[in-house]
């Protein structure tokens, strides 16, 4: 018989499989390293199962004891399968920028999950790096892991991974891409096949993916630690506002950024087009990979790691609600008819010429508008927005007992539902702040540069 005596023995040893459809410009063969089928269905199971080993080792983690560490959810459920059936017990912080799957998951399997603020300073108490190691110094018998600075998040890749990737390619690989984040995977592999292929004769070409709002490849490029690069950003998984001691620039031939939209948009083409149903982090990857198709010619190997499973992101990146909202649907918009397709918000907040304008202000407050149409029995005739009300305020305290028709301005023009999203675009000026759309029923709905600006 043929079984593994537990889950941990069987992290490790994942395939080799090749993209077909993504890379058919490329001149190259590429394979992704697909690290999925690891059992907590990410590359983080290695790492995480070698930390626990090597501090079991040097009695950093003792029987019973407390396992503790900031994660954005991966390395979470790799330490927390180890502790299952180890026997300890654990405590993760994460950015509440991360899938609410992640979190889920991570109770689901045991643990207790503390959530921190995304947008603060790194040596901010709320931030998850401080509250990580703040829980570390408080709880008894327990084990801070920082797999940032923990050397065995290296050793392990160095150990499994560069060594598969060698293996499987037949020493053949010419360049290894990967998105980076503790630095400890793209180090790991990084040096190990550099070592080997420093053996072989050959050469082998290390390359990081990073995205905007992270310190990563300017640093590799100039030295300087600019915090001027650091802001917040949507993609998970890759990216940081620290330099982790894991990451080995010497061993990283460079980086190229990725856009949160691109990552998000390539993540969805890989399951559509590949039938590779993948995390954020891997759409990435593949669009850093085809970024660098200058580097690379017929006879290359390229070796593309994917860390984690779509399941984490379904409520995200596989979500067309949460990708519209935030721009990353590519949609092609000509017309009005167009712009009103994704916004099923269509009945028309108005006001009467003969309201008083604290009414009108009700309304904006209540449906959060900055602007109204008003109308009479003829149809609409003015229109009153806030920035209108406020220069009467200064002038007058008393304006919000007069009647609209006192303080209105022009009327909003209005336009077909056929109307070029160019030409509608041209009427919203610093003196008109709107357009009504007729949708030809009746109806009316109002369109401000905000509503163009977020569709394109």
């Amino acid at each position: 018989m043929i079984y593994a005596e537990n889950i941990l023995e069987t992290i490790g040893n994942t395939p080799l499989v090749k993209l077909n459809v993504l890379t058919k410009e490329l001149p190259c063969l590429v394979l992704s390293k697909y690290e999925t089928f690891n059992p907590g269905n990410s590359v983080k199971d290695r790492m995480a199962l070698q930390m626990i080993e090597d501090a079991e080792a040097d009695g950093r983690l003792k029987p019973g004891g407390t396992i503790i560490e900031g994660t954005s959810g991966n390395t979470g459920m790799g330490l927390a399968l180890a502790a299952i059936v180890k026997g300890y017990k654990c405590i993760f912080v994460m950015a509440d920028k991360q899938s609410k799957e992640k979190i889920d998951i991570l109770r689901a399997v045991g643990a207790e999950v503390v959530v921190c603020p995304t947008n603060v300073e790194p040596d901010d108490a709320r931030s998850y790096y401080s509250v990580s190691k703040r829980l570390g110094e408080e709880t008894p018998n327990s084990w801070y892991v920082n797999q940032y600075d923990n050397p065995s998040n290296c050793k392990a890749h160095f150990l499994s991974t560069g060594p598969e990737i060698w293996e499987q390619t037949a020493g053949k690989v010419t360049h290894f891409v990967v998105g980076v984040g503790t630095g400890g995977t793209i180090s790991g592999v990084g040096s190990y096949l550099k070592m080997k292929a420093k053996e072989a004769g050959t050469t082998v070409k290390i390359w990081g993916i990073d995205t905007y709002g992270s310190v990563f490849k300017k640093y590799h490029e100039t030295g300087v630690f600019d915090e001027n690069e650091i802001y917040p950003y949507i993609t998970e998984g890759i990216g940081e506002d620290i330099l982790p001691k894991n990451v080995n620039f010497g061993v990283i031939d460079g980086f190229t950024k990725v856009t949160d939209k691109d990552a998000a948009i390539y993540t969805q083409k890989l399951a559509k087009e590949e039938g590779m149903f993948l995390g954020n982090s891997a759409g990435a990857a593949i669009k850093g990979l085809l970024q660098l198709k200058e580097h690379f010619t017929k006879d290359d190997v390229v070796v593309v790691l994917f860390h984690d499973h779509g399941s984490r992101y379904v409520g995200k990146m596989f979500n067309n609600d949460w990708m519209r909202d935030r721009g990353f649907i590519e949609e092609e918009l000509k017309t009005a008819e167009d712009l009103l397709k994704n916004n099923t918000n269509t009945s028309l907040v108005s006001v009467q010429t003969e309201e008083l304008v604290s009414h009108a202000i009700e309304r904006m407050k209540k449906y959060k508008i900055s602007q109204i149409p008003v109308k009479d029995t003829n149809g609409f005739v003015g229109a009153i927005d806030e920035t209108v009300l406020l220069h009467h305020f200064i002038e007058d305290k008393n304006i919000a007992d007069k009647p609209i028709k006192e303080v209105m301005g022009n009327p909003y023009p209005i336009v077909k539902k056929t109307e070029s999203l160019e030409s509608i675009s041209k009427l919203i000026t610093k003196e008109n702040s709107a357009v009504l759309i007729d949708l030809e029923d009746g109806n009316h709905h109002i369109v401000t540069k905000y509503d163009i600006i977020s569709a394109i």
